[in-house]
């Protein structure tokens, strides 16, 4: 075990003062007990009285030496996650100049405002669960349990230490709570991953893969009746599709919260027609909503500006720079709440979708308020979405990934796919969640073994159009054998009916890595080694992340 166990110690600050303690301590304000059994590191803390603690950690010493591979998750579905060395680095956003930060709300979209890129244990530091590879041996931190405050993982360079945190700013804790329970387990990959999850305790996901067509990225927002018309008797009439579900992306609304108000321009038979004749030919339907965000030029902002967050100032809370500027809803409103309940209602059940993607859900806990740690509100937001939607699926985006374990079907496991490889160099250096295809890549590498445990993944779409498209031949189809290999949801954005002999061989040789069996992956910087079983035979690839390239 690369985590030594036995050195626990765990530190709380409250009031100003510091308790550090290996088992137990008590004070005027609360009890608490550090224990490891079964795996579990347990943190309980018992208040004397509400209490509103400045910090919670748990240490622990570790062996890691410098050829280790290191994995710390991501804050959210589209942060940047993959294997590192303990001489690595994340990048926050202390280098781009605060006009800009505020201008276009860069902080908002990770952790920049409660994560200190800068201290020892910021430089390397994940959340929810993080590993520790050598060879093929893997020793695992996960959090059991979100709903207190997010699990920060953070590793100390130097002193070759690890800090399990609780995000607990705001948090008002009025009884006993395990405010952290981590498991920590060694052993293969398999194993270590199927341990954490049998411990968490959730569902087994019992969706099944899809494969599909999402009209974002052949139109972006630019959508029409005319041309979903046409992508759907493009997709479901061409004989190698192997279409089950076609998604309409944004673009039918007349703004981001006014989500039943079509633009009849774009669409005068209304949306419900379309998700007929979706039906009509054998498919889900499939609609795209961001529920936790209004846009400034929709009708619920202008006339429900008590609905908004507000952020220190009174102002309402931006949740990005997306569209004519994005603002948070309030989550605990109870108008917020029957407005989405009526949108959900009507989207599912009159309109009659199969399945909604849900996008941009991190904005529902961009501040802690109300005595709820930022974990406490997603939590509470995905339970509100998954009773709003009921038996039908949800396709989770833009949402810390622990708070959708067991709560959606499929989940967004990387940032969005551009039509080039990584984005220009300026775009490189604003935020972990830009839209970058390599990146996009990377994270359905190393995210992997969610997929199956927590949700099936979705590792966006692969795109083999020759048009509208500046990915060069050898990245298209580095994407779409890493999609097929590693995710579960098979989207693309392509009129396939266009498709030259050359693509269509291309999806033919993807589709058939869904039966890969992967034995094992390794990594080295941008060089990732693939080995799988199929058809009774193994093979090792090697993808080259620097260009996109399979080797």
């Amino acid at each position: 075990m690369m985590i030594d166990t036995a050195s626990l110690f765990a530190v709380i600050r409250a009031n100003g003062r510091k308790y550090s303690f290996r088992h137990k301590t008590g004070n005027e304000l609360f009890t608490a007990s550090l224990s490891f059994s079964d795996d579990v590191i347990s943190l309980e803390i018992d208040p004397k009285e509400p209490v509103i603690f400045d910090s919670i950690a748990v240490y622990a010493d570790t062996d890691i030496m410098d050829d280790d591979r290191i994995f710390l998750n991501g804050y959210q579905s589209w942060t940047d996650s993959r294997e590192l060395t303990i001489k690595d680095s994340v990048m926050g956003i202390d280098h781009i100049p605060a006009a800009l930060v505020n201008k276009y709300s860069f902080d908002r979209y990770g952790d920049y405002n409660f994560a200190d890129y800068k201290s020892e244990y910021g430089a390397l530091h994940g959340f929810t669960y993080a590993y520790i590879r050598r060879g093929d041996e893997f020793t695992l931190a996960g959090s059991l349990s979100e709903a207190n405050g997010f699990t920060m993982i953070g590793l100390s360079k130097s002193r070759r230490r690890i800090k399990l945190s609780l995000d607990c700013e705001g948090m008002i804790f009025t009884e006993k709570t395990a405010a952290l329970q981590c498991a920590v387990i060694s052993g293969s990959e398999k194993e270590v991953f199927d341990r954490y999850f049998s411990l968490m305790d959730i569902p087994s996901p019992t969706a099944l893969p899809i494969d599909g067509y999402t009209s974002w990225y052949r139109h972006y927002q630019d959508i029409d009746e005319n041309k979903l018309l046409h992508d759907l008797r493009a997709i479901s009439e061409d004989e190698n599709s192997h279409a089950d579900i076609f998604q309409i992306d944004d673009g039918y609304q007349t703004a981001v919260g006014d989500w039943l108000s079509i633009d009849l321009k774009k669409f005068p038979h209304g949306i419900a027609p379309i998700c007929e004749k979706i039906h009509e030919k054998g498919m889900l339907a499939g609609l795209w909503l961001a529920p936790f965000v209004v846009e400034k030029d929709s009708k619920i902002y202008k006339e429900h500006q008590d609905w908004i967050l507000k952020d220190s100032t009174g102002s309402p809370l931006a949740a990005g720079c997306n569209w004519s500027g994005s603002f948070a809803l309030d989550i605990y409103n109870e108008d917020v709440r029957a407005y989405l309940k009526e949108v959900f209602d009507t989207v599912l059940n009159v309109w009659g979708f199969d399945l909604v993607k849900l996008d941009f859900l991190y904005a529902a806990c961009i501040i802690p308020f109300g005595g709820k740690s930022r974990g406490r509100i997603m939590a509470d937001g995905m339970a509100l979405l998954r009773e709003l939607v009921g038996d039908k699926l949800i396709l989770g985006c833009g949402v810390p990934l622990g708070s959708a374990f067991g709560k959606v079907d499929y989940c967004r496991i990387g940032c969005d796919v551009g039509l080039d490889w990584n984005d220009n160099p300026v775009m490189r250096m604003t935020h972990r969640e830009r839209v970058s295809t390599k990146n996009s890549v990377i994270n359905t590498i190393f995210r992997r073994q969610l997929d199956n445990r927590a949700f099936l993944n979705d590792p966006d779409v692969f795109l083999l159009r020759a048009e509208d498209i500046s990915l060069f031949k050898c990245q298209k189809q580095l994407l779409s054998v890493v999609n097929n290999i590693f995710g579960s949801v098979y989207f693309t954005s392509d009129d396939i009916s266009r498709y030259m002999d050359s693509q269509k061989k291309m999806l033919s040789t993807a589709r058939r890595m869904r039966k890969a069996d992967v034995k094992n992956v390794t990594s080295d910087g941008d060089r990732v080694s693939v080995t799988f079983e199929i058809n009774g035979k193994e093979k090792t690839i090697v993808l080259d992340l620097t260009d996109g390239k399979i080797i």
